[in-house]
């Protein structure tokens, strides 16, 4: 059947998924080729030195804290949601996910405008934690609601407590939610840098923009970049191992019922207080300092306001169209004709985007200098690197949409004379319409908040909000920046309610 698949597989189809998986792995070219090129003796030469492993010790001690410290108040408030008696936990669920539409270096903003002082290891780890954990948060909510609560009421029944019901059932059941959201975490730590910046605390990535800027790719950024790199691939290679081939999967749909939820009694204020604690120091604190700031009039004054909103609207919305067309043809390839190629175009495109956006700025500086030097800080560039870097978020999106449309009803209309180019336009397209909105929305606010890629691609003279923000929180003028961060928020909440109303709808399935 495979076989069969792949032979009527349309060849244009299979041809553009191809070329676009091959542009996707430029950066992944990239880093082989300055492996190479550069040699081993001078290779070792930029790495082996005292700043690297300073830059690792900082790097792998972010990791170590912040990832688990992500994961552990994630699931924690995943199951408090969905599996206790919380008062308000409608309410809960949404407010838990807020910290999504604040992007972590305006989050690094607020923070060091509140508290100057905030700076190293500690307070990186506070920054990353109250701005990533929703990323396993989501994920475990959605698995915890489709899990089937006869297993707890089973263990429940033989006598379990509560906490030893989650260890010893739930907790295993959540491990591919929680090794996923973790990846993610890991992933953003590492690309990460305009909320490490604020706080002065070096990180591979913070370094290679330093080097880049001081001397424009030259060996130094190359060789950190190759070792980055090779941070990523550990971390892709580790969570792959991790999670093995083990399925927590069931047989038919389980109870058709809500799991019913255990009882706080006194441990209701405690909860409570815990909950708010993670709000008011993901969202709370730095949300007062920036409202602090943006309530003064003279930072609305600033002429660049509404040209950074336009330049923001005009960059995001091309990022998003262009990621949502090249995502297409794979996407049509994975559900429509599945194979092992199909598989395997799929894997190159997300091991691309899994590359810290620095490395993807880096391989586009490269390329388009020695390759086609007119590109070079042009926005098709920039566009470029959005749709390496979110691609991803349009592949599942199509994908999900996708696989929700019968292939019946395009059979159906060309057996009436439509060919099979019309069959899908007038068919699946329109069935489609929503996934492509969710395509377009969750890159194009993607691309909106990416500082890294725009600061070093962009061309002279734009002004995005992220970039204007950074221009202005840079140089200490908090009352300037202030208006650029309101406005990436308010951009940032429609993503967010997607990102609801996604894990809502996985866990109905």
């Amino acid at each position: 059947m495979q076989r069969h698949r792949v032979l009527t597989t349309p060849v244009p189809l299979l041809a553009l998924a191809v070329i676009a998986a091959a542009l996707l792995l430029v950066p992944v070219g990239f880093v082989v080729w300055v492996a190479i090129s550069e040699g081993w003796s001078q290779l070792s030469t930029q790495v082996f030195r005292p700043r690297v492993g300073e830059l690792l010790a900082n790097t792998l001690g972010l990791l170590v804290l912040a990832a688990p410290l992500c994961v552990a108040v994630g699931v924690g408030a995943a199951w408090a949601v969905e599996r206790t008696a919380l008062p308000g936990r409608k309410i809960w669920a949404i407010a838990l996910a807020s910290p999504l539409a604040m992007p972590a270096f305006v989050g690094g903003y607020g923070w060091i405008s509140a508290v100057p002082s905030l700076q190293g290891l500690g307070g990186g780890v506070l920054i990353a934690v109250g701005a990533y954990y929703p990323l396993v948060y989501l994920p475990a909510l959605a698995t915890l609601r489709r899990l089937d609560p006869a297993l707890e009421e089973s263990a429940r029944s033989l006598g379990l407590s509560p906490l030893a019901t989650f260890w010893r059932v739930v907790l295993p059941q959540l491990r591919v939610a929680i090794l996923g959201g973790g990846l993610v975490v890991a992933l953003h730590l590492l690309a990460e840098y305009g909320a490490f910046a604020l706080l002065r605390f070096d990180t591979f990535t913070t370094a290679i923009v330093s080097q880049f800027q001081s001397s424009f790719a030259g060996p130094a950024a190359n060789a950190l970049g190759v070792v980055l790199a090779a941070l990523c691939l550990v971390l892709l290679v580790g969570e792959a191992s991790a999670r093995g081939r083990l399925r927590y999967a069931r047989i038919g749909r389980g109870a058709a019922r809500p799991a019913v939820p255990y009882r706080l009694g006194r441990a209701a204020i405690p909860v409570t207080a815990a909950l708010s604690g993670i709000l008011i120091l993901a969202v709370g604190i730095p949300g007062a300092s920036l409202l602090r700031w943006a309530l003064r009039p003279e930072g609305w004054q600033s002429i660049h306001l509404l040209p950074a909103l336009t330049q923001t609207l005009l960059l995001s919305g091309g990022g998003a169209l262009a990621a949502t067309v090249v995502a297409l043809p794979c996407a049509w390839l994975s559900v429509r004709h599945p194979s092992r190629l199909a598989r395997g175009i799929e894997g190159a495109m997300y091991l691309a985007s899994s590359l810290p956006t620095i490395i993807v700025a880096l391989a586009l500086v490269t390329v388009t200098l020695r390759v086609v030097p007119g590109l070079y800080q042009t926005p098709a560039t920039v566009i470029a690197a959005y749709v390496i870097v979110f691609l991803p978020r349009a592949l599942v999106s199509l994908r999900s949409g996708l696989a929700q449309v019968p292939p019946r009803l395009e059979e159906a209309a060309q057996t009436l004379g439509r060919t099979r180019f019309a069959a899908t336009v007038e068919v699946t397209a329109p069935l489609m319409a929503s996934s492509f909105g969710a395509a377009l929305a969750l890159v194009g606010l993607g691309c909106a908040n990416e500082l890294t890629a725009t600061l070093l691609l962009a061309p002279s003279g734009t002004r995005t909000l992220a970039t204007q923000f950074w221009s202005e929180t840079s140089n200490a003028d908090f009352v300037a920046g202030a208006p650029y961060a309101i406005m990436l928020i308010v951009l940032s909440v429609p993503s967010v309610a997607l990102l609801l109303a996604d894990a809502r709808r996985r866990s109905d399935r």
